[in-house]
């Protein structure tokens, strides 16, 4: 399929006396190309000097109609690669960066609300005491969340994060904020690194009841620990996505 529209096609319809200003126009044919399914999801949008020279507009003016649909979640921009649609599943950034949920959906333009579930320190267990560089029975924080958008749970959310390195974290209100955030901007902690795992599994028990699927429903499952500037285990997650209602995409180089 080529990534690239006709001359024609973005021009046909403008109409510079009309009341409503050449951004708005613009706008709306995208997102009618893009409702209609002409331009489907991973479309890659002609070059901004391409699209304001097809159109006879000002690079300006196309960027405000660009923003337009990328806070309505229509588009989305990746530096260096360039404007694609996105899909109608939620496509975060997670697969290429070390971003949360939360962060992307920010980004998008993405509603959501999150349900803490658990907020409570408890004893680490021997493997996750491993993992995070802890002797077994050290305190952690248990963090256990629930994320959803208009289209209902999206994401099933277990973190455990080191209390010696962000003392009174339990305290902490993390219905409305990132816990990168938290611990970034709260604790000056700087987290650079991590390693994610995705694979796909069925939904069982707890999960598959806080996301309203059957038991054995396919989801995609990922795990994570993620790093400090200075090589220190601060935080581990298990994340259970949604598969209807969630895609992770990556975008790829060859070198």
């Amino acid at each position: 399929m080529s990534d690239q529209s006709s001359p024609h096609e973005t021009t046909e319809r403008l109409d510079r006396d009309a009341p409503a200003p050449l951004h708005a126009q613009v706008s709306e044919q995208i997102r009618a190309r893009i409702v209609t399914g002409e331009w489907p999801p991973h479309y890659r949008l002609r070059s901004e000097p391409e699209l304001a020279a097809e159109l006879k507009i000002s690079r300006g003016t196309l960027r405000r109609a660009l923003s337009t649909l990328i806070r309505d979640g229509l588009l989305v921009q990746v530096r260096g690669r360039g404007t694609f649609v996105t899909s109608t599943a939620i496509e975060p950034s997670i697969a290429q960066k070390l971003t949360t949920l939360s962060e992307d959906f920010a980004r998008q333009g993405v509603s959501y609300t999150t349900q803490v579930v658990t907020h409570r320190v408890t004893a680490a267990p021997p493997p996750l005491a491993t993992l995070l560089d802890l002797r077994p029975g050290q305190p952690v924080l248990c963090l256990e969340r629930l994320r959803s958008t208009s289209t209902g749970p999206v994401a099933w959310l277990v973190n455990y994060v080191r209390t010696d390195l962000a003392p009174g974290l339990e305290q902490a209100d993390l219905t409305d904020r990132s816990l990168f955030g938290v611990l970034e901007n709260d604790y000056g902690l700087k987290i650079t690194t991590g390693r994610r795992t995705f694979t796909a599994t069925a939904a069982t028990g707890r999960v598959a009841e806080a996301l309203g699927v059957p038991v054995g429903f396919p989801l995609l499952y990922l795990e994570q620990i993620t790093y400090l500037d200075d090589g220190r285990a601060i935080e581990y997650s298990d994340v259970w996505i949604h598969s209807e209602r969630m895609r992770v995409t990556s975008l790829l180089t060859r070198r």
